[in-house]
């Protein structure tokens, strides 16, 4: 069936298949190549379709590359929100929030590889793009109210505030996949490896779980 003749629905449906496709494509493209080297014409050649339908769906090379960070975002936010902190004990939420995302940057390495090349360019995709703009202001929510409720319970005792909370978590988990070469060839040890994955993701969030009690405070 010609395009033009589809139901409108089918069309919308074809053409939301057709742009997934090519963000998923072009999220391993510039992963794998950066910014500067990934090349949409081999975007193109890697899905069903043509340069000029990417343009058609993205406008430039540049706006494709801000959709791919805008979609890679979206979905650690989305992790990040499926923690219940109206219904699990303070200890227990901030355990799993860290936990959460020691998962999702384990399972999404490309996450990370996005993140590294975006700070090459001194973030300035995100600075342009309104989505990303207000992006990080969930998660700050949610840690700020199970800090909240952690010392209403007087389980948290360190004044840190959620932006602390998140840094902390994101180093240790971004750390393990951004780094794990480096560290592997300076200290002989795979950081990245799955047997000890399971110590590593504990070790998450029982370092958060004791900094907000005050372990080690004078």
């Amino acid at each position: 069936m010609h395009p033009a003749t589809q139901p409108a629905g089918e069309r919308q449906r074809d053409a939301d298949r057709t742009r997934a496709e090519i963000l998923e494509v072009a999220t391993r493209e510039f992963a794998r190549r950066g910014y500067a080297g990934a090349r949409v014409d081999e975007i193109a050649a890697l899905t069903r379709t043509t340069k000029r339908m990417i343009y058609y769906y993205f406008g430039s090379k540049e706006q494709l590359y801000t959709a791919v960070l805008e979609a890679a975002y979206t979905e650690v936010r989305a992790v990040e929100r499926t923690v219940d902190v109206e219904h699990l004990a303070p200890v227990e939420a901030i355990r799993t929030l860290a936990e959460l995302t020691f998962d999702h940057h384990d399972a999404h390495r490309d996450f990370i590889k996005l993140v590294s090349i975006e700070n090459i360019h001194h973030a300035e995709h995100i600075r342009k793009s309104p989505v990303l703009a207000t992006l990080g202001t969930p998660v700050i929510g949610i840690i700020s109210r199970i800090l909240e409720a952690g010392r209403a319970s007087g389980d948290f005792v360190t004044d840190a505030d959620a932006v602390d909370v998140h840094m902390m978590i994101s180093a240790f988990c971004f750390f393990r996949i951004a780094n794990q070469h480096t560290f592997g060839v300076l200290f002989g040890r795979d950081i990245a490896a799955e047997d000890d994955r399971a110590r590593l993701r504990a070790m998450v969030g029982e370092m958060v779980v004791a900094y907000l009690r005050g372990a080690g405070a004078p």
